[in-house]
């Protein structure tokens, strides 16, 4: 699908404008699905100040969201009318040492935010060494892993208003709970700052090896997947439940039920995104059959529905 070209006339309003601007770009490639159609408009800011300046002379009417890496992430086949912005490391990207704490950028990778505080030996954040996201990602969804979350390290996050306006939130503002935030989807996190403790070296270090030799041993991380589907309903496993319900390998054209771990779906190589999606939710309806327990997506799903006579621009 090719969406009307509005960049031409984005870039006239915005003349000082110094990020990169394309239109009907493929979000095909920043997924780790693989799939997905395009953007109408995907914006690569220089940096903060940058960024600010493009929300403050963007339309209202015109729809923007932010995506990261897209590690946890499906684009629907027919893409997203509207703005697409995906920050880059050079610019939101670093990640420095303050005494016990650790400022990121939201484009930081969450491994990277990880080794630096095992080099400054900090601990606490070791969880983030097995989360395949960005800062900002985990800021949106308080991402956690190996028993530790977001919401245990965050001390505030740095962000902008849908008309460029900068904000700080302080952990209690951004109203977390399990893989979700409370904080205004259309707000755009530009960068945070967490706390650890200081430990030992080599303490810190083999917990980093435990979250990957357990990455390693129980996901399908070498394949086209977006991570864990589905959040673990109270008391329960989503994969054991995904399981029990006879879906482990289950296909649905190029997509599958993962035969190492149920709760991950993965792109077999010809998967289309309604493919996944389509799996996904026969997945959830088997699960409801079995045993009554409606899962809830974890993936985040983008972009405009995939029967024409629903279409309508989604983001989150």
């Amino acid at each position: 699908m090719t969406f009307p070209d509005i960049v031409p006339e984005l870039k006239s309003q915005m003349p000082d404008l110094r990020g990169r601007l394309l239109a009907n770009e493929s979000l095909t490639p920043l997924t780790w699905f693989r799939v997905g159609g395009p953007a109408q408009a995907l914006f690569t800011p220089a940096d903060e100040d940058d960024l600010a300046y493009f929300l403050r002379h963007l339309p209202e009417e015109i729809p923007v969201g932010c995506i990261g890496v897209g590690s946890n992430l499906i684009v629907r086949d027919r893409g997203l009318p509207g703005v697409v912005i995906r920050l880059p490391p050079r610019g939101f990207g670093e990640v420095t040492i303050e005494g016990d704490a650790v400022r990121a950028g939201a484009a930081a990778l969450d491994r990277r935010v990880a080794e630096a505080a095992a080099a400054a030996s900090i601990s606490g954040l070791e969880f983030y060494f097995g989360i395949p996201g960005t800062i900002g990602g985990a800021l949106r969804m308080n991402a956690g892993a190996n028993g530790s979350e977001t919401r245990d390290v965050l001390v505030e996050a740095r962000a902008l208003s849908r008309h460029g306006e900068r904000i700080t939130f302080d952990n209690s503002a951004m109203a977390f709970d399990y893989r979700k935030s409370g904080v205004d989807p259309s707000v755009i996190f530009t960068g945070a700052i967490f706390r650890g403790r200081i430990a030992e070296p080599e303490a810190i270090r083999a917990r980093m090896d435990e979250v990957q030799a357990h990455r390693e041993t129980v996901q399908p991380i070498r394949e086209k997947t977006g991570g864990s589907t589905f959040k673990n309903p109270p008391g329960q496993s989503a994969w054991k439940l995904i399981d029990a319900a006879g879906m482990r390998g289950h296909r649905v054209g190029g997509a599958q039920v993962s035969d190492m771990h149920c709760n991950f779906l993965i792109n077999t190589g010809e998967a289309t995104a309604r493919d996944i999606e389509t799996l996904g939710e026969t997945v959830r309806e088997r699960v409801k059959q079995h045993s009554g327990i409606e899962l809830q997506w974890e993936i985040k799903r983008i972009g405009l529905k995939h029967d024409p006579e629903k279409w309508k621009p989604v983001f989150g």
